[in-house]
């Protein structure tokens, strides 16, 4: 096995996150899971950046990970307040979709996580139908039980899989993955987060304008107003004066002569 290069590493709000694009991020992934390199994936955007300050186990869980990446917008632009400009948005579905055509290239077999039973199995069809090519080891539902855990273990295992794709909700996935990825016969963990239900047709994704403009948020808020409001309505504010705060500080340090390291 190969020695794994340092990746540049900054920090939104204390928040670490990776600085590699799409491309890089993809590349990094394959080159772990063909040197079986235990690897857990996560995506930082506004919400979880809000969430790292008070939630310590998700904080455990990022501080571990061995790649964060910047999932939303936000993110990105926040990165040049500090001059420490990320290279670009690594959208955690945009990734997963590039990874299965991946996969279906190179021959990695994946593990499908996550969602109801119907829309994991739809997500299956639909790649199957797309990359004849794709191995899907194994599916199943994320909604599992504590009991069931161990059989869950053993299913992924059974199934030789080398890449598994985790649709569960945030800190579910997150918590989940830090804990299994030592019981499990696979290199690469990676959440993908609602992104099952946007491939089986349940949830349509935003225009691309409002993707690259930052506003995909307010395109699920007008979806499901209910659910996602009170979120938005809470984490967005506190995202952006957490933003603030940091950035002050960072200025402050500079002026002062300290310096902050990454």
């Amino acid at each position: 096995m190969s020695s794994i290069p340092k990746i540049e590493k900054i920090r939104i709000a204390e928040v670490p996150v990776h600085r590699l694009s799409i491309q890089e991020a993809e590349e990094e992934i394959c080159r772990r899971i063909r040197e079986q390199i235990k690897t857990h994936v996560v995506f930082i955007n506004a919400a979880k950046v809000v969430k790292y300050q008070y939630d310590a186990s998700l904080r455990h869980v990022i501080e571990r990970a061995e790649l964060a990446f910047a999932d939303g917008v936000p993110v990105v632009w926040a990165s040049r307040l500090y001059r420490e400009s990320l290279t670009g948005r690594v959208n955690g579905t945009d990734l997963m979709e590039r990874m299965i055509e991946r996969a279906a290239q190179d021959g990695f077999r994946i593990f499908l996580l996550g969602g109801r039973q119907d829309v994991v199995e739809e997500v299956a069809a639909v790649y199957r139908r797309r990359y004849p090519a794709l191995q899907i080891a194994g599916m199943r539902s994320g909604y599992f039980s504590g009991e069931e855990e161990e059989d869950v273990i053993l299913q992924i295992n059974q199934s030789r899989a080398d890449l598994v794709l985790i649709g569960m909700s945030t800190p579910r996935k997150e918590l989940w993955a830090d804990t299994a990825l030592s019981r499990l016969d696979v290199a690469v963990c990676q959440g993908v987060g609602g992104s099952f239900d946007v491939i089986a047709g349940r949830v349509a994704r935003a225009p691309v304008w409002m993707q690259r403009s930052g506003l995909e948020w307010f395109y699920r808020l007008l979806q499901e107003p209910r659910r996602m409001g009170p979120r938005y309505l809470a984490t967005n504010p506190l995202f952006v004066w957490l933003i603030l705060k940091d950035t002050v500080r960072r200025w402050t340090a500079g002026w002062s002569g300290k310096g902050l390291q990454p």
